[in-house]
Parts: structure tokens; sequence; C-alpha cells
């Protein structure tokens, strides 16, 4: 199977929406300089702590991290 959850004939995986806390977390998108790598994830509002979530290659993956999170609109990026 492609990566990711794409089948054949063009159907995807349905997406099952996870919850974070939104009171003490905030979605991130922590950017490397050097290299340009993306890594989506949530910043502990009151810690700074990062917590990865997934890598982030193309567009594509940036909204499937915003669709299984249940995230509208832009995400900041620290770096």
């Amino acid at each position: 199977m492609p990566y990711g959850g794409a089948k054949m004939f063009g159907r995807k995986k349905k997406t099952e929406i996870k919850s974070y806390d939104h009171e003490k977390e905030e979605p991130v998108i922590k950017c490397s300089i050097c290299f340009g790598e993306q890594v989506a994830g949530f910043r502990n509002r009151e810690t700074g702590h990062f917590s990865e979530v997934m890598l982030i290659r193309t567009p594509a993956e940036l909204e499937q991290f915003k669709e299984t999170y249940g995230i509208s609109g832009d995400i900041e990026k620290i770096y």
C-alpha cells in the first residue's frame, strides 16, 4: 500500500480524528534552519516542550496532520 493510506483506484482510508488538550497544547510546525526539515507536533503552552507527531515532507502531509487533529487555519512555525 502506498504511503499515506491511499488504496488502489484512488480510494482513501478514512482519517480518524484524534484529540489533544487545547488548553495546554498548541499545534506547531518545527522547522530546521539548516535542512528545511519540518516536523508537526504540539507545544506545551506552560513549559514550551515540543512533542513530535509526524514528519512533514509535502503539503498533503500537512493537510493530513490538520485533518487528523481537527485543526483549521494556519499553524505557527517555530525554528
